[in-house]
């Protein structure tokens, strides 16, 4: 990496007054969780009946696999997306495709009996699981809107807040889903789960269909653009010096993620049954509120970069050590205190990002970084599953691995899982530590350090917009967020809140 300088702070995002844009923030924080919970929902319960009824340790890793596969596939054109059209349109949009695709699946399930629907030899199984997973991946396009709705709305120096806030919401959601999920597929089955989805889907929809965000039609040069606009992505994240290497280290880190997709609810089901498993990914989900909350009050420091580098660390030891016995006290703490450290790295990535990319180009720079992070754990979670099915786990089941190993990993269940988490573990401990002695490092926290440059005339470097707000304040939640409390946008026409860089 070439870096020597870092190049000048871009200029900051069109904001709008702050009470119009802490209500909208809100309520499209809100609606976005609501919708990950229904995704999630299905997606764990998908996962757990697939397992349950198979026991294939290939088919979880397949379908994990395949879910961040079409994430990577699609992500720059989600990006694209969003940055041309009005993010509200884009989540309506996005509701709708995932609600086609649930309805589609429930006529599937309706259509052909279980047993055709789980044989992994016929073309139904997959059909069916492509299905739900094309139905989760554009739900994923409202988070690309997501984030970048936090630069529209949400003042500079709290955007770490609230991302903060953002990883607490989706904690909360991920307790629900966990718990649900697991109670659902024991307790109902896969068919009432699929009419639940659908439900809340719908539900979802309608509510997004209430809220209004005070956003302007995106500016067009009149040339129509590829679809794809790769391109102006790269051109976007080179333009910030050091972005791309932070692109790079969090698509490592992100191999490493594989491990866990594949192989973390099989070793689970081990230890619990699907119901007790899944309230225990409840119980540990809160973590990841805790975690959420202490970034929506605290922030990530004056380097995000720094605290994610330490943070992942810590994660990567943790990683090595909460399955050396299969203790299930020691998984269940392990897992929490996992959780707990995720919302930091997540949120330290999206405020550089907020901070040294412009607005207009934001979108394309978070659907290319979910492209290339997404890609990584897709191709460790393929490889690793059917190597731990075939390799790993009989070796450690065998007398040689058991005399080699025993003294480091018991001679509990699991233990080939085990073995892998602490080798994947030990890795992302020295990725960590090596990205600190990275030139690409030192540039790109010197550029978020560094204040945008306001105008000559010393004026503000963008307008700030005061649209008609109501006398109603949500200041419990803004103390909780971090940000100015709220007021309510009307109905009439968004106001102009773009501007030059």
């Amino acid at each position: 990496m070439s870096e020597t300088s870092p190049s000048p702070a871009p200029a900051s995002a069109p904001i709008v007054e702050p009470a119009a844009g802490r209500r909208a923030f809100l309520g499209v924080l809100v609606n976005t969780a609501a919708a990950n919970v229904t995704t999630s929902f299905l997606w764990f319960a998908l996962t757990f009946w697939v397992y349950l009824e198979t026991r294939s340790v290939l088919a979880t890793g397949i379908i994990g696999g395949a879910y961040m596969l079409l994430l990577a596939v699609f992500a720059m054109l989600f990006g694209t997306i969003v940055d041309r059209h009005r993010k509200h349109r884009v989540m309506v949009v996005s509701g709708v495709v995932t609600l086609a695709a649930f309805l589609v699946a429930g006529a599937l399930w309706l259509a052909f009996p279980e047993r055709a629907l789980l044989d992994l030899g016929g073309p139904w199984f997959w059909i069916f699981s492509g299905v739900v997973l094309a139905g989760a991946v554009i739900e994923n396009m409202r988070n690309i809107a997501l984030s970048t709705t936090v630069t529209l709305l949400v003042p500079e120096d709290r955007r770490a807040n609230a991302n903060g806030l953002v990883g607490t919401v989706q904690g909360l959601s991920f307790v629900v889903t966990s718990v649900f999920s697991g109670l659902s597929v024991g307790q109902l089955g896969m068919g009432w789960t699929l009419a639940i989805a659908i439900a809340l889907t719908l539900a979802a929809l309608i509510h997004l269909l209430t809220i209004r965000i005070p956003e302007e039609r995106p500016k067009t040069t009149g040339e129509r653009g590829p679809a794809v606009d790769v391109r102006g992505a790269i051109r976007a994240v080179r333009a910030a010096r050091g972005l791309f290497a932070l692109l790079i280290f969090s698509t490592f880190n992100n191999l490493i993620g594989g491990v866990y997709l594949a192989l973390m609810d099989p070793y689970g089901l081990q230890l619990f049954p699907v119901e007790v498993w899944g309230l225990v990914l409840g119980v540990t989900a809160t973590g990841f509120i805790i975690g959420g909350a202490m970034v929506a009050k605290f922030g990530l420091g004056r380097n995000p970069i720094r605290t994610m580098l330490w943070i992942v660390i810590a994660m990567g030891l943790l990683g090595a050590v909460f399955t050396l016995r299969d203790w299930w006290w020691l998984y269940v703490a392990g897992i929490w205190v996992y959780m707990a450290l995720i919302p930091a790295v997540e949120a330290a990535e999206q405020t550089v990002i907020q901070k040294v990319v412009p607005f207009e180009t934001q979108g394309r720079v978070f659907g290319f970084a979910a492209a290339f992070e997404s890609a990584a754990a897709p191709i460790t979670a393929f490889l690793i599953a059917p190597i731990a099915e075939f390799v790993i786990i009989p070796y450690m089941d065998a007398a040689d691995g058991r005399a080699t190993w025993g003294w480091l990993l018991g001679d509990g269940i699991g233990r080939g899982i085990a073995l892998v988490f602490v080798i994947a573990g030990l890795i992302m401990v020295i990725a960590g530590a090596a990205a600190f002695l990275t030139r690409s490092y030192r540039v790109l926290s010197t550029q978020y350090r560094t204040p945008s440059t306001p105008p000559a005339d010393g004026t503000a470097d963008t307008p700030t917009v005061t649209p008609p707000v109501s006398d109603e304040a949500s200041s419990l939640a803004a103390r909780a967020g971090g940000v100015p409390d709220a007021g309510a946008y009307g109905d009439q026409p968004a106001p102009d809140t773009t501007t030059t860089p």
